[in-house]
């Protein structure tokens, strides 16, 4: 073959590759102009898992349970339903995570698991109780305390993704719930000092406190920033093993304290803020639903 042969047939070979080339690129930018479908996001799955949504069932069959017991008249038993609800319904959220099985309708079924467990199944044990002696008073605050739980299980489900998830934006139904509930069960078996006229109105305060509390602006710590699935320090141990033994030692008084303190931390967390003149932790994060 001649050079000048050689030659054209070089130029003719790196002309086709050039132009090859080109047409890849025309073609790439067609496909990232106007002409280019972008897929639409996935919809959350609707369909129903039976692992966690058989917890949230056992939940809400705890708050039925503690209905019919209170109207038996057994409000011990009613109490313990309550706080066995109050684990179960713990048990469902993160179970649902680890598993990969988290859908619209698990969200959905467990809101209305928790109205009736943490808020009409609490508001009635209490009203069947002592609320029921106090007249129209006992059932405005048996309903002041269910209209709170359903406002703030409404306020939670709006705010997903939008409020710091290291705090809760109003008090807990479950903590409201175990609140009333503690109360009613260190009361019943009468490990309270407090006369047996004073309880309904100390019931009442407390119906009432722990429904506005619900609705409230205080923050209160969520506890999801602690990954059981990593190391914690080692008086975390402690604090858990200490708790294992005071509630295993006196189960009512133990867990009433608990809730108590609990109830009582969103308010601390407020005067302390306003005292140091900073606000502890985030106030919002990205929300899925405005992208």
């Amino acid at each position: 073959m001649t050079p000048r042969r050689k030659f054209r047939t070089d130029r003719s070979r790196f002309l086709r590759s050039k132009n090859t080339r080109r047409e890849e690129w025309d073609s790439a930018e067609d496909l990232t102009g106007d002409d280019l479908e972008i897929e639409p996001p996935r919809p959350r799955s609707k369909g129903i898992y039976l692992l966690p949504n058989l917890f949230t069932t056992a939940a809400l069959f705890c708050g039925f349970f503690a209905i019919v017991n209170a109207m038996n008249h057994r409000f011990e038993v009613a109490a313990i339903a309550v706080f066995a609800s109050l684990v179960l319904d713990g048990m469902d959220g993160r179970i649902a995570r680890m598993t990969n099985t988290q859908s619209a309708f698990g969200e959905q079924y467990d809101s209305l698991a928790d109205m009736v467990s943490f808020g009409v199944a609490p508001a009635l044990v209490a009203y069947e109780w002592v609320l029921k002696d106090l007249g129209k008073w006992g059932w405005l605050a048996a309903f002041t305390y269910c209209a709170g739980a359903a406002l703030r299980l409404a306020r939670f489900n709006a705010n997903i993704g939008v409020v710091d998830k290291k705090f809760f934006q109003g008090l807990p139904s479950p903590a409201a719930a175990a609140l009333l509930a503690g109360f009613i069960w260190l009361a019943d078996d009468n490990k309270i000092p407090v006369k047996d006229s004073a309880i309904p109105l100390v019931t009442f305060f407390i119906t009432i406190y722990a429904g506005l509390t619900m609705v409230s602006n205080a923050r209160f710590y969520s506890g999801k920033a602690l990954d059981i699935r990593y190391r914690v320090p080692f008086w975390v141990m402690v604090l858990l093993i200490l708790g294992f033994v005071l509630i295993s030692s006196n189960p009512p008084l133990t867990l009433f304290g608990l809730f108590v303190v609990y109830s009582l931390s969103g308010y601390v967390l407020w005067l302390w803020e306003r005292a140091m003149g900073r606000r502890i932790g985030g106030e919002t994060t990205v929300s899925a639903k405005s992208e």
